[in-house]
């Protein structure tokens, strides 16, 4: 979500504001590691910073979420889930850095690379 404020709220430091939300199924054992969130927010942070997507006041939170069936539901497999709340304030106007680098997330949360093996990203010239 982009938020746009012409009035530059403090907490925000700018007039404009992304917040976004991903959240993944993951393996038990992934959900059950204590690094979960953090890798979450550094996939993230990694991904603004190789999409050169200025930013600050960047801010978020990761939850793990354990599952298991009990009752009606007790033959589902357990599961887990990861989630992650993220806002920065975009350095700037130009906002397609940071749709190409919560993209990138996105692919990381679906399991993806951020680019398949063999592949040379061209940079538009500006």
């Amino acid at each position: 979500m982009l938020l746009f404020d012409p009035s530059e709220p403090e907490a925000w430091g700018g007039p404009l504001r992304i917040v976004t939300w991903a959240r993944a199924a993951v393996g038990r054992e992934v959900g059950c590691d204590d690094t979960a969130g953090l890798l979450a927010w550094t996939r993230l942070l990694e991904s603004l910073r190789r999409h050169r997507a200025g930013y600050s006041r960047e801010g978020g939170t990761a939850s793990r979420v354990l599952a298991e069936g009990f009752g009606t539901l007790g033959d589902q497999l357990e599961g887990a889930d990861v989630e992650l709340r993220a806002s920065w304030t975009p350095h700037g106007s130009d906002v397609e850095p940071h749709l190409a680098a919560w993209a990138d997330t996105v692919c990381a949360f679906a399991g993806l690379p951020p680019y398949p093996r063999g592949v040379t990203v061209l940079h538009p010239r500006r």
